[in-house]
């Protein structure tokens, strides 16, 4: 666990790490076990349930995992967990339908501008502590996306946030899988080119579509291929030889067969209608358009589309692209029909996107209910779990947020995050178990500087220092080494 090629005070906190992951999560993270789910009924609240209005002073019954009860008035079961939230606000979890926490390593693979044969899920790092940050801020479910480098990048996957438990307990069971488009100056910049090597194509937006139809076609070809050896093999054709498989190709047959959703980064509206366009010529939907900073221009064709716009609440004139960006993007889209959700993009704005969602009433005009759906149930809808999550309705996954204020006031602080009836962030709990966390890191650090001094103390005179060893073993002169290549 000792990492020798960082400075001691770097170093120790490394081994911190190390030792937690080596040890398993320290106590004051871990959630109760998968088979421990408890009977919880939280009462005295109101419940924002997005779906059928307010409840003052109501109660929510949790048995299995699972929403049983919603009301005004609701025994508490024998032997269940009460949790007293008077004074205090429930709204269902929120889902953020763009981030890129939980990843571990870069979330790009930018080397060819399709990449759509690699999976975010083969990557997911339970241990990212933005996954507990997040939980903080009321988040419960996130869309983990590729990175915009690609026209076509790679697979994504829709997580609950689980802290504690394993990678493999992360996805979102059923959710449909996606995929990662992008549009504009990304894909047709990023091209990591070698100086002197030829710049990888694209490097234009003409490009960036011609790459996506390009690719659709083969994918249409390669579907056809398939779909003939399976009509051989239907028919009884023993001798039928089935066509080779391409990864490459595999996840773009899922999307013209509507198995597998498209989330597509875009700015301009030329874009989007671009894209709409080369959507409806291969017979496929794009589910999500993601940033979509310029969709207020193009709202009637993106609702036409029946494509949902997942967008910043007041990101704009970052770059080139977002110089028409305006704050009141996502109340005009919602005006105009669209299916309208707020996204993060980012680690620590994921932490308040309640606030982000309460901006659209500022900037648009939207009601209390409509901005709140901007980050429950209309980002369900898009990733297509709007069945289980999203609102607060009997038989859906206990996903909920308790705060101690409106969630849309700039006030609003998390109390305690649900997910699957489970208690995986309590405010109170976190704050209590400080003081204990701070004393546990002192030691380990202590302990790694110790070993450190040990170690440096049982080193002999000269050794580790430069010059030492045998003569042999001394980095030759440049011009002794062969060819005279440096």
């Amino acid at each position: 666990m000792r990492i020798p090629s960082l400075p001691i005070e770097k170093r120790s906190r490394a081994a911190i790490v190390c030792l937690l992951c080596f040890f398993g999560l320290p106590f004051w993270t871990r959630a109760n076990p998968p088979d421990a789910a408890p009977v919880i009924l939280i009462q005295n609240a109101t419940i924002l349930t997005v779906s059928h209005g307010t409840i003052e002073h109501g109660s929510i019954l949790i048995k299995d995992g699972k929403i049983a009860e919603v009301g005004a008035s609701i025994k508490a079961p024998k032997d269940a967990q009460v949790i007293d939230a008077s004074g205090q606000f429930v709204i269902p979890g929120i889902i953020d339908c763009h981030s890129h926490i939980a990843v571990d390593g870069s979330v790009n693979e930018g080397s060819v501008s399709v990449s759509s044969m690699v999976n975010i899920a083969d990557v997911l790092n339970p241990d990212d502590i933005d996954i507990y940050r997040d939980l903080a801020g009321g988040v419960t479910v996130a869309n983990v996306l590729h990175g915009s480098a690609n026209s076509i990048g790679g697979q994504t996957v829709v997580i609950k946030l689980r802290w504690g438990l394993p990678a493999s307990k992360l996805p979102f069971e059923g959710a449909v899988p996606g995929i990662k488009f992008a549009l504009g100056e990304n894909p047709k910049r990023s091209n990591f080119s070698i100086p002197g090597s030829t710049p990888r194509y694209p490097t234009t937006r003409m490009g960036v579509e011609e790459t996506i139809r390009t690719a659709f076609a083969e994918a249409r070809d390669y579907k056809k291929t398939w779909d003939d050896y399976d009509k051989k093999v239907a028919a009884g054709l023993k001798n039928a030889i089935p066509p080779r498989r391409d990864l490459r190709l595999d996840p773009l047959v899922e999307v013209l067969e509507g198995k597998r959703y498209v989330h597509a980064h875009c700015y301009r509206e030329d874009e989007i209608l671009m894209l709409l366009r080369v959507a409806k010529e291969f017979g496929f939907k794009v589910r999500t358009l993601q940033h979509v900073l310029e969709g207020y221009k193009v709202a009637d064709e993106i609702a036409a589309a029946g494509t949902g716009a997942s967008t910043f609440s007041d990101w704009w004139a970052y770059k080139v692209e977002a110089y028409d960006a305006i704050p009141y993007n996502a109340a005009l889209m919602t005006r105009r029909g669209v299916l309208v959700s707020v996204n993060s993009d980012d680690a620590e704005e994921a932490t308040h996107l309640n606030q982000e969602a309460a901006k659209s009433m500022k900037y648009g005009g939207l009601t209390h209910d409509e901005a709140l759906k901007l980050v429950t149930i209309n980002p369900a809808i898009q990733l297509g779990i709007d069945q289980r999550v999203g609102s607060i309705d009997v038989g859906k996954d206990a996903d909920l947020v308790i705060y101690n204020h409106d969630p849309l006031s700039a006030y609003a602080v998390v109390q305690q995050t649900l997910i699957d009836g489970r208690v995986y962030f309590g405010r109170k709990r976190d704050i209590a178990e400080r003081d204990a966390r701070e004393k546990e890191k002192k030691a380990l650090m202590e302990k790694e500087k110790k070993a450190e001094e040990k170690k440096s103390g049982d080193k002999k005179p000269g050794e580790g220092k430069p010059g030492a060893g045998k003569p042999e073993d001394k980095p030759k002169p440049p011009q002794a080494v062969s060819g005279g290549a440096l």
